[in-house]
């Protein structure tokens, strides 16, 4: 027995949707953690270049 044959990923028909949501999210979300990442980065670089960075 096998995912697909017990219909799980078909979620009654609505298996594209569903998926397609959630894979949306994922990269949304991916996104999201991308772009923190780098303006914390930035902000710091700055904070450096201006003696202010409190790092220990």
């Amino acid at each position: 027995m096998t995912l697909l044959s017990t219909g799980f990923l078909a979620m009654g028909g609505y298996g594209a949707y569903i998926w397609s949501a959630y894979a949306a999210a994922l990269v949304a979300l991916g996104g999201l953690v991308l772009v923190s990442v780098a303006e914390r980065r930035r902000v710091r670089r700055a904070l450096a270049e201006r003696g202010l960075d409190r790092r220990r």
